[in-house]
């Protein structure tokens, strides 16, 4: 039997929230794994609550980063490897809209509202490698984004994130190339709706919900554990051939047609 040992790796993780968040259950499964974990925030408001989370994984790593500031992100890493001296894994599940964008009509998307959405949600991807890939050299290091159908699909009210998506996964699928003669591999897991917090924030997110356990093959939603468990397959090297890859993880929505 193939058990996945982790111990010895370090992994760092944006976007954990709340224990409800896909990013927590990609934490968990890495910290079960035995992998030593760094984890950020944006702003003191949070900051108390990413600190209790973190408290879960004994000698995790705690520290502010605002991934539109290209000063944290230097100061962010920096400090990453003054403590772990190298890092494994990266997982990138950061993505912001306004809430104003993600409802109502996508043509009425506000140029500022669409800057600010690509910022965060795709191009913090590129900005996160240029400063996680010299830490990696080496290691073999691997790097996981979250994305979603509305990528390549017209997903109602996802709008703008639904850009947002499809250029994360573009973003993916070009490092990997640039980036496999190095030895590092860069893939997305594309989930199924989770009932997060920033998801809720979708206009009609309940509806979607129900959509998806009546006409998903499994006839069900999926769970923050099961994206966590593909994310650890993706981040470990029980994946060593898979790069450039999007593995969706929705009970089988996305092979459906009408």
């Amino acid at each position: 039997m193939y058990t996945i040992d982790l111990s010895g790796k370090t992994a760092m993780i944006f976007g954990v929230a709340n224990r409800r968040s896909i990013a927590y259950g990609i934490a968990q499964v890495l910290g079960e794994a035995g992998a030593r974990l760094a984890f950020t925030y944006q702003g003191e408001r949070v900051k108390e609550n990413v600190t209790a989370l973190a408290a879960d994984f004994p000698g995790s790593l705690v520290l502010e980063c605002d991934v539109t500031n290209e000063y944290h992100l230097d100061r962010t890493f920096h400090a990453v490897a003054e403590e772990f001296g190298y890092l494994d894994h990266l997982v990138h599940s950061v993505a912001f809209a306004q809430r104003s964008d993600l409802s109502g009509n996508f043509k009425d998307t506000s140029r500022d509202g669409f800057r600010l959405a690509l910022e965060i949600s795709s191009y913090s991807l590129l900005a996160m490698t240029h400063h996680a890939t010299p830490l990696m050299k080496g290691r073999e290091g691997s790097i996981v984004s979250l994305s979603y159908l509305g990528a390549e699909r017209a997903v109602p009210n996802y709008n703008v994130m639904g850009t947002a998506k499809a250029a994360l996964e573009q973003i993916t699928r070009q490092l990997a190339s640039e980036l496999g003669p190095s030895g590092i591999r860069v893939n997305a897991v594309s989930a199924g709706p989770v009932n997060t917090v920033s998801a809720r924030g979708i206009g009609g997110f309940n509806k979607i919900l129900r959509v998806y356990e009546r006409r998903a093959p499994l006839r069900r939603n999926i769970t923050q554990r099961e994206v966590g468990k593909a994310a650890l397959f993706l981040l470990s090297d029980l994946s060593s051939g898979v790069t450039g890859t999007t593995l969706h993880v929705d009970a089988g929505y996305s092979i459906m047609g009408l």
